[in-house]
C-alpha cells in the first residue's frame, strides 16, 4: 500500500467517530499496509525510472557499442531485469533488438537517439559519431602551372574510408624536382628550370601520402640569340638565320622575331633569310632579332666570289724528271684577288703533282702537254701547259747506280763464260761467284760505301719510275711480242710477258724515253728491238717482284727490279740488271753491256 493510500484511509476515520474509531482506523491501517505493501526483502517494487547507459557515447564510424536499460521504482530501488524495445530515434546508426548499436558512416552529435522502451517507460542516449582512422590524402592544387619563381599555397586534406574528413597534420616535401617547399606549411616555390614535374609535390602522414604535379613555365624573354654567328658567305649568297629565346634561367621562351638589317651587308626577309651584298667587308652584328625590348644579333663577313684562277708558270719547260712549283691565284669578277685552297691535278699527261703543294714532277717522255696542270676550288679552274723538252739521261735518273751492269742486294751468280762489261755493286750482301770462269771488266764494289750509295740511288730511280702516271690507253693487257710501242709509259697490275719480237719506235727523237711498269713480274721469250732513234738507255723495265729474261733473248734496257733478276743461256742484254733486294743470277754465255 502506497502512502497516499494509507493517509486517506486514516483521513476517512477521523472526525465526529470520535476515539474508538481512531483505534479502529489504526489498526484497520496496519492492517491494510500489511496487505498491501509488496516491498520486501526479495521483491522490488514497481517500474517508475528507465535510464540508458552508456551515456553519451562517442563511437568513430562503424564501431558498435553494446548498451544497457536500468529500472527503479518509485523509491529509486532497482527494479531487476528490463528487457526494453530498442530504437534509433535521431539517427547516426542502427541497432539490434539486443541493445547493440552500430555507428552510422556519418559524423555527427546524435542527442537522445538511442531509445528504451519498457512498460510505458521511455529512456534515451546520446550517440557522438566520429571520423575513422585516416584512410587517404588529397593534394590541392593539382595540377598546378607556375613560372619561375612563383609561388603556390598546397592544402592537404585527411579522409577516413567514408571519405570523412580527418584532421592531419601533414609533413611536406619535394620528390621530383621543379622547386621548393616549406616542410611545415606546405608554400611551394618554383625553380629555375622548366618542365612538368609529375606527382613532385607530396604530403605524408605516416606512411600515408598523396602527390600533386606542378609545371614550371619559363620566365619573361630574357636574351635572343641568333644563329649562325659569325657567318661568311660570298656576295650574293644566301643563308637562313634562327633566333631563340630565353629568360633568366635559360629556359626556350617562344617568340616570333622581327627581322633587320642594321649595319649593311645584305638584306634579310621577314622569315630570317638573308642575301649577302655586293661589298666585301665584316659586319659586325648586322643581322638582328628582335621582339619587344629584347634583341639578339649576328656578325656577317662577305667575301668575293671566285670567278678565275691562274695557274703560273705557264707554259713551263721541264727537263724530264725535273720539278716545279706552280701556284695559282684566284680572282672575282671585278679582279679582286680571292684566297682559296686550290686542289691540284694532271690532267693531260707528261708527269705527277702533289695535290696539296702544286708541285710537280715532269715524266720521261719529252712534249708538249697542253692545260695538263690543273688548279680547280669547286667549280672553278685554271690550267698550265708544261712542256719537257729532254728525257733525262740515266746518269741523272739513275746517279750512283748508272755506272754497274749488275747490282745486287744479296750476291750475283755467275755459271760459265758471262762477260760483264762494267761495273757491279752489291749491298748490303757481299758474295760473288763464279768469276773466273766468268769475266767482271769493271770495278766491284762489294757491301762498300760506294755500295751503299748506289743502292739508296736506285730505291729513288724505282720510286720514281714506279710513281710515273700510266695512260689509261697504255694498259698492257696482253702479251706484248709482235707489237711496236712509241715512246711512252706503259703499264700492268700484274706481270708483263714478251714472246717474239717487241719493237720500240723513238719517232726519230733520239731521247724517246719508254716506261714499262710490270705490278709483278717480267718473263721473257723474245727480242726488243729499237728503231727511229730509240735507245737502250732510255728504256725502263720497273719491275715488281722478279724479271726472268729467257733463253737466247735479246734485251735492251735497264731492269730494275725490287726482288732478283735471272739470265737464262745464251740471254745477252744491252742494259742494267739492278736488283734491289735480292740476287742477280747469269747462266751460261751471257753478256751484260752498258748502253
Amino acid at each position: 500500500m502506497t502512502s497516499v493510500t494509507k493517509r486517506r484511509i486514516v483521513h476517512a476515520l477521523t472526525g465526529r467517530a470520535g476515539t474508538a474509531r481512531i483505534i479502529l482506523a489504526v489498526a484497520l491501517a496496519g492492517m491494510a499496509a500489511t496487505a498491501c505493501d509488496v516491498h520486501g526483502a526479495t521483491q522490488p517494487g514497481a517500474l517508475s525510472v528507465l535510464s540508458v547507459t552508456p551515456n553519451p557515447q562517442t563511437l568513430a564510424v562503424g564501431a558498435t557499442q553494446q548498451f544497457t536499460a536500468k529500472g527503479t521504482d518509485f523509491a529509486g530501488e532497482d527494479v531487476g531485469i528490463v528487457s526494453p524495445t530498442w530504437s534509433v530515434v535521431s539517427g547516426g546508426g542502427t541497432i539490434s533488438a539486443s541493445g547493440l548499436f552500430t555507428a552510422g558512416t556519418t559524423p555527427n552529435s546524435f542527442a537522445n537517439t538511442v531509445q528504451a522502451t519498457s512498460d510505458g517507460k521511455t529512456a534515451t542516449a546520446t550517440v557522438i559519431v566520429v571520423a575513422g582512422p585516416l584512410a587517404s590524402i588529397t593534394v590541392t592544387p593539382n595540377p598546378a602551372t607556375l613560372g619561375i619563381g612563383a609561388a603556390q599555397q598546397y592544402t592537404a586534406v585527411g579522409k577516413d574510408a567514408s571519405g570523412n574528413v580527418v584532421a592531419i597534420t601533414p609533413t611536406w616535401s619535394v620528390v621530383a624536382g621543379g622547386g621548393s617547399i616549406n616542410a611545415t606549411s606546405g608554400l611551394f616555390t618554383a625553380g629555375n628550370v622548366a618542365g612538368t614535374y609529375a606527382n613532385t609535390v607530396r604530403a605524408g602522414v605516416g606512411a600515408i601520402f598523396a602527390t600533386a604535379t606542378v609545371t614550371v613555365t619559363s620566365g619573361p624573354l630574357a636574351s635572343i640569340a641568333v644563329t649562325p654567328n659569325p657567318d661568311t658567305l660570298q656576295t650574293g649568297g644566301t643563308r637562313q638565320f634562327t633566333a631563340v629565346g630565353r629568360d633568366a634561367g635559360g629556359n626556350v621562351v617562344p617568340i616570333t622575331p622581327t627581322w633587320s638589317v642594321v649595319n649593311s651587308g645584305g638584306t634579310i626577309s621577314a622569315s630570317g633569310l638573308f642575301i649577302a651584298g655586293t661589298t666585301t667587308g665584316t659586319y659586325v652584328n648586322t643581322v638582328r632579332a628582335t621582339s619587344g625590348t629584347v634583341t639578339g644579333s649576328a656578325t656577317v663577313t662577305v667575301t668575293p666570289v671566285l670567278t678565275s684562277i691562274t695557274v703560273t708558270p705557264n707554259p713551263d719547260t721541264l727537263q724530264a724528271n725535273s720539278q716545279q712549283v706552280f701556284t695559282a691565284v684566284g680572282r672575282d669578277a671585278n679582279g679582286n684577288i680571292v684566297a682559296f685552297t686550290p686542289v691540284w691535278a694532271v690532267v693531260n699527261g707528261g708527269g705527277s703533282i702533289d695535290r696539296s703543294t702544286g708541285r710537280f714532277t715532269a715524266g720521261l717522255a719529252a712534249g708538249t702537254y697542253t692545260n695538263t696542270v690543273r688548279a680547280s676550288s669547286g667549280s672553278t679552274s685554271g690550267f698550265a701547259t708544261v712542256v719537257i723538252t729532254s728525257n733525262a739521261a740515266p746518269v741523272a735518273l739513275l746517279g750512283n747506280a748508272s755506272p754497274n751492269g749488275i747490282m745486287a742486294g744479296t750476291a750475283f751468280t755467275c755459271v760459265s763464260l758471262g762477260v760483264i762489261a762494267a761495273d757491279i755493286a752489291i749491298s748490303p750482301g757481299s758474295t760473288v761467284t763464279g768469276f773466273p770462269p766468268c769475266q767482271i771488266t769493271g770495278a766491284q764494289h762489294l757491301a762498300d760505301a760506294q755500295a751503299a750509295l748506289a743502292q739508296q740511288d736506285l730505291t729513288t730511280a724505282y720510286n720514281t719510275l714506279a710513281g710515273l702516271p700510266c695512260p689509261p690507253a697504255n694498259a698492257i693487257v696482253a702479251n706484248l711480242g709482235g707489237t711496236t710501242k712509241a715512246a711512252g709509259v706503259y703499264c700492268s697490275a700484274t706481270s708483263i710477258g714478251v714472246t717474239g719480237v717487241l719493237t720500240l719506235d723513238g719517232g726519230g727523237d733520239p731521247n724517246a724515253t719508254f716506261v714499262f711498269q710490270a705490278g709483278t713480274g717480267l718473263t721473257t721469250a723474245g727480242d726488243v728491238v729499237l728503231i727511229n732513234g730509240a735507245q737502250a738507255k732510255n728504256v725502263y723495265w720497273q719491275v715488281g717482284s722478279s724479271a726472268t729474261i729467257g733463253t737466247a733473248s735479246q734485251w735492251q734496257g735497264n731492269i730494275v727490279a725490287l726482288t732478283s733478276i735471272t739470265l737464262v743461256d745464251n740471254a745477252n742484254l744491252i742494259g742494267r740488271a739492278l736488283a734491289r733486294n735480292g740476287a742477280v743470277s747469269l747462266g751460261t754465255n751471257n753478256k751484260v753491256t752498258l748502253p
